[in-house]
């Protein structure tokens, strides 16, 4: 089985990496790249000494969970961009790559022209982390803790459509109920939904599950990066649930608001 991914370079990325290498003959990766130190280095969010200490809590779970940046697996074949350079390229860049049984997303940037429409039509997955229609757009299961919806924390596989998020969907994933600290508990999330589709893919049901169009009615929020500002890190960083009450939320999660729900 030959299996090309589209993803980041943090850690979390190189877990996914890791995880589908294991169940296949050959990955491409296609790795975007930014700084590994958000919040310190000008990038994808700004500058700012509150930046700064938010993402040193979401770098300290990463590694606690995913370990720290490293080199991938021999069955691999990566090719590192510069994040937002993706669509600049020719398809001809890609060569056997697009020739892959299974196309996977996660992380990377918004896709577009002929290689979202080959992507389409190859039954592409996405990684979506955050539980859809109720949490869409960037950032979404920090959206759900901020609204103090910690049993919305999770991750939807879904199929890649021209639209962001908004492909059918084929699973939910569900980080398992325990009392944990916030910042983990969103990596926790990224493992199980690593975990739910390598199990997809090994077991061959990734081929076979029905897609589940989105209720977008049912939508609580749609946010942007520039939605996530000093004032709202700083917030949060004073008020973040604690474990117990994270534990509590976890315990009580209502069944019916999952599709075919994998705990990890």
């Amino acid at each position: 089985m030959i299996i090309t991914v589209f993803t980041g370079n943090q850690p979390r990325h190189t877990a996914l990496i890791e995880s589908l290498a294991s169940v296949a003959e050959r990955v491409y990766a296609v790795v975007e790249c930014s700084t590994l130190f958000p919040g310190k280095v000008a990038d994808t969010f700004r500058r700012s000494e509150v930046m700064q200490r938010y993402f040193d809590r979401v770098i300290s779970a990463e590694h606690q969970v995913f370990g720290r940046s490293r080199f991938l697996p021999d069955n691999v074949r990566s090719l590192p961009l510069k994040a937002g350079d993706l669509n600049e390229l020719g398809m001809d860049v890609f060569n056997d790559s697009l020739q892959a049984d299974i196309f996977v997303i996660f992380g990377a940037s918004y896709i577009k022209g002929p290689l979202v429409e080959h992507l389409v039509s190859r039954r592409a997955c996405n990684i979506h982390m955050g539980i859809s229609p109720y949490y869409r757009g960037s950032s979404c299961n920090f959206w759900a803790l901020y609204d103090r919806r910690p049993d919305l924390v999770g991750a939807t596989i879904h199929l890649l459509s021209k639209g962001l998020d908004s492909g059918p969907m084929l699973c939910h994933a569900l980080p398992a109920a325990e009392p944990v600290d916030p910042f983990v508990l969103g990596m926790k999330a990224v493992r199980a939904a690593h975990a739910a589709l390598v199990d997809l893919i090994s077991s061959g049901e990734i081929a076979d599950l029905e897609p589940v169009i989105q209720d977008k009615t049912s939508q609580i929020r749609y946010t942007r990066n520039a939605d996530f500002t000093d004032a709202v890190a700083e917030e949060y960083l004073l008020n973040a649930p604690e474990p117990d009450e994270i534990h509590r939320a976890l315990m009580v999660r209502d069944p019916s608001l999952f599709l075919r729900c994998r705990l990890f």
